[in-house]
């Protein structure tokens, strides 16, 4: 009998509303704060560096909103995308465990990224805004918005981390291939990159530096907006589509996953995954849900629960979030997109109330889970997303010593055609661990 490993769905199953977990809340959100006055933020305090319709999504009560049929036109280039059951790697764990993942690296820039990028660049048309300002870790956030802009006839500009911009120049190229500018952060571009180079010329990089660039950009030009690919609420909105195709992927496989698995930077892959089984989970059912990150960077396990700033020179609302510090530099790792101080609000939120888990690993482990998935399963994965491949394996292994059946389910949030280099580093046995930061994360704190 046929045993079937892929499960996909007609365009006419893909998702026509995103999912808002907002009004469901048990307790409300703390509300982002004024970075001046630290009174709460107003609707129109964000109005010089994101269009109106962004911003009612951001603070939405309605449960659904609908995906207008310009993106629905643009997500049908790639949606719905393929649900796999892993055989493969099930086998070579010797495991009784059942592992799914939801492969996001169909679509043309190779990550989960477009499914944000492609309505904020939509909204932010519609509003009359010429070009996009955004920061990129790895360059996924970064080559989606390059993308969606060059699909709605829009300029874009990309302040790339600059230990990534080093390590991974295929991905500044494919963002030059759709037409946008990229910088390396911090740059001489801006005063908060001037500000940063004044003080370490060497300075790797961090999201929080080059968020603080792509703000300022922003705030700076009449005709830009600021364009984020993580953390904030309409964010995670628009990438519920993901776990919603997965639950009717599920049913078509017969199974409900026992545990949800999703790396974790700034939340976006997360959240997409496991938002819409938060809502079981907030109706007194639903699997645990896992959140994976890298021990370098920590924000959820070793985090405190505060309002910090988005970014290191302190232009962004301060938000209420699991952080390390806005002034924290993490260490170089190869999982660039991970390489956040804070996290998302709404999924700190939800790490605090207990409907949310988080674990941390070091980076040598994942390398050694990508590999096996990649020869196994024969996809080569992103570092970010080998992470909650790492996770998932300890799931299955655990299993096998409990003797009993377990269905897993993971986000494979992009593809790592453009990290080889990074995998060249880990077979040649260059790739070090890095410790938790412990006195660079307490100085960092300190500053909150």
């Amino acid at each position: 009998m046929h045993e079937h490993s892929k499960f996909l769905l007609a365009d006419s199953q893909i998702p026509s509303a995103w999912v808002n977990v907002l009004p469901s809340l048990p307790e409300p959100l703390d509300p982002p704060l004024n970075p001046h006055t630290r009174m709460p933020l107003t609707p129109e305090d964000l109005l010089p560096i994101f269009p109106m319709e962004l911003i009612e999504q951001e603070f939405s009560p309605q449960r659904e909103i609908d995906i207008p049929g310009e993106i629905m036109d643009i997500y049908r280039l790639w949606r719905a995308t393929p649900l796999y059951r892993a055989r493969q790697l099930e086998k070579a764990l010797d495991t009784p465990a059942h592992i799914y993942y939801k492969y996001e690296g169909t679509s043309p820039a190779g990550s989960h990224k477009p499914n944000t990028a492609v309505a904020q660049a939509y909204y932010n048309k519609r509003a009359g805004i010429r070009r996009l300002a955004t920061e990129t870790g790895a360059g996924q956030w970064g080559s989606a918005l390059a993308l969606a802009c060059q699909l709605f006839g829009l300029e874009c500009t990309v302040y790339m981390v600059r230990i990534s911009y080093d390590q991974k120049p295929y991905r500044r190229m494919m963002m030059h291939t759709w037409g946008a500018e990229v910088f390396p952060s911090p740059s001489d571009h801006t005063n908060s990159g001037r500000a940063v180079l004044a003080v370490s010329p060497d300075s790797p990089g961090s999201l929080g530096i080059a968020i603080s660039e792509a703000v300022e950009d922003a705030a700076t030009h009449a005709d830009t907006n600021y364009s984020l690919g993580s953390v904030l609420n309409h964010v995670m909105l628009h990438q519920t589509v993901i776990g919603q195709e997965a639950k009717l992927q599920m049913q078509q496989a017969g199974e409900e996953p026992e545990v949800v698995i999703g790396c974790f930077g700034g939340g976006s892959n997360f959240g997409g995954m496991s938002l819409p089984y938060v809502l079981d989970r907030l109706a007194g059912k639903g699997p645990r849900i896992l959140a994976v990150e890298p021990a370098a960077c920590p924000s959820l396990t070793k985090g405190t629960f505060a309002y910090d700033y988005g970014d290191t020179a302190k232009l962004t609302p301060l938000i209420k979030m699991f952080t390390l510090g806005h002034d924290f530099v993490p260490p170089g790792i190869h999982a660039g997109g991970l390489r956040y101080h804070g996290a998302s609000p709404l999924l700190s939120h939800l790490l605090r109330l207990g409907y949310i888990e988080a674990k941390a690993y070091s980076q040598i482990p994942v390398f050694d889970a990508a590999l096996q998935f990649a020869r196994t399963e024969g996809i080569i994965p992103a570092p970010e997303s080998a992470h909650a491949i790492r996770a998932a394996m300890d799931e299955a292994i655990a299993a096998r010593e409990e003797g009993r059946a377990k269905v897993i389910l993971f986000c494979l949030s992009g593809h790592g055609h453009f990290d080889l280099g990074s995998y060249e580093t880990y077979l040649s046995g260059k790739m070090q661990d890095y410790e938790y930061p412990g006195r660079e994360v307490a100085d960092a704190l300190a500053a909150i």
